[in-house]
């Protein structure tokens, strides 16, 4: 449990841009909770990609949809989730999300027990800008207890309910 109270005024809250379409609001990292939990508000625009399959070893990962829909890979479960929504996804278990065609959504994200992952949604932001690679995103995965796994399932959720370019 953190030795002091930890107050993250909005107004002064760093963000981060993963993409054209979701932005990161980064709350309170491992360091500043004494490794209780790390926080962030995860906004996505309709579209947004969201993140892709992975899993954690090391912590459980909280959702709580805080306005709109999302869609969630648990597993081998594609889940829709609404405002007000709550989902835990312990250790190990791959898990994807994205904002549900045709909605925008916003969540709060919180891993417990808290991992140092501020530095991992920078980087992921260098990658955006083309100022770091994509292979930095795979080499740190035990740094950051981020590891992708292929889901045909996900792959397949997000083909069926992209909207049609023809």
């Amino acid at each position: 449990m953190s030795s002091s109270p930890l107050l993250v005024r909005a107004d002064r809250a760093e963000t981060v841009q993963d993409g054209a379409l979701s932005l990161i609001t980064l709350l309170a990292d491992a360091g500043a909770t004494d490794g209780a939990l790390t926080a962030n508000k995860a906004a996505f625009a309709e579209g947004s990609p969201g993140a892709p399959a992975h899993f954690h070893t090391k912590a459980t990962e909280v959702f709580l949809v805080l306005d709109g829909t999302m869609r969630f890979l648990v597993g081998d479960e594609v889940r829709t989730l609404g405002t007000g929504d709550f989902l835990t996804v312990p250790p190990t278990v791959p898990h994807a999300f994205a904002p549900a065609p045709g909605s925008t959504a916003e969540l709060l994200v919180l891993f417990t027990p808290g991992l140092h992952r501020f530095d991992y949604y920078r980087l992921l932001e260098r990658v955006c800008r083309g100022e770091a690679d994509v292979e930095e995103i795979r080499a740190s995965s035990e740094l950051y207890d981020n590891h992708y796994v292929a889901s045909p399932l996900w792959q397949e959720e997000l083909r069926r309910t992209a909207p049609d370019t023809a």
